[in-house]
């Protein structure tokens, strides 16, 4: 296990859910924290807080990594200090829609690709080649049980997610030999605003995915990215998936 004491770690989409909770533990380990996220009010106060609680230092950053553009400039033009990034967490992302394909949202779909994969690439983008010069860094995907297997109305996410573990894959062999690590984490069933987003705003709806299932936390699968990124450097969890107990595979979970 190596400490992250003075570590520098980017997390994208740290404004809730899975990202909220990674911030949370890598600060408890000692890590200074980039918190990147569109909604700025949250990532203050998280930045904030944190900063309070565990003594870390935090830097907030508006960023919406749809944006190639302002991806290149806000993270090409970091503060002297938070330029030499040590873990890059590609959180950020999103599911629009049950619908079949054939009633597919264009919206919907254009939303889910623009973040899943095109925000994915344009951040790996503009901080790996850091991690290149520096000869180490460790870049941890968000992936999905849905980047493994495929489930009805899911079409385009699970494409999306499918695509982030061939990109996940891909990095891997383009870094061979930088001393880089690659990892992909790929949750089932966590309760987060996941549902509530894919659902657009329908609170009902959404609850209806947990009920009758103790589903992960955004805590449970902070704790597993924590564990990847603390192993001794000679060590990659390429690929960890975890879901809940109750939940079997994408489409079959035991309800009470």
């Amino acid at each position: 296990m190596i400490s992250l004491k003075n570590y520098i770690v980017l997390i994208t989409g740290a404004s809730s859910g899975i990202g909220a909770a990674s911030a949370r533990a890598f600060a408890a380990a000692g890590a200074d924290l980039i918190l990147a996220a569109r909604r700025v009010e949250r990532i203050e106060a998280a930045a904030s807080q944190l900063r309070a609680e565990f003594g870390v230092e935090t830097l907030p950053l508006a960023l919406d990594v749809t944006q190639p553009n302002q991806v290149a400039q806000v993270l090409g033009n970091l503060p002297g200090r938070w330029a030499p990034i040590d873990i890059l967490l590609n959180n950020a992302g999103l599911s629009r829609g049950l619908d079949k394909l054939q009633e597919g949202q264009l919206q919907d779909w254009e939303e889910m690709i623009d973040t899943n994969v095109k925000g994915l690439l344009y951040v790996t983008r503009a901080i790996v080649p850091g991690m290149v010069a520096r000869g180490r860094g460790h870049v941890i995907n968000i992936g999905s049980i849905a980047g493994h297997e495929i489930y009805p109305g899911g079409n385009v996410y699970c494409a999306t997610k499918h695509a982030v573990d061939v990109l996940t894959r891909a990095l891997r062999i383009d870094l061979v030999g930088a001393g880089i690590r690659v990892s992909s984490v790929d949750p089932g069933m966590v309760e987060t605003e996941f549902s509530l987003v894919r659902f657009h705003g329908d609170a009902e709806r959404a609850k209806k995915v947990y009920q009758g299932i103790q589903p992960l936390t955004p805590e449970d699968v902070a704790d597993a990215i924590l564990w990847c990124a603390t192993r001794p450097p000679h060590v990659n969890i390429q690929d960890m998936i975890i879901m809940a107990t109750a939940q079997a595979s994408a489409t079959v979970a035991h309800r009470k």
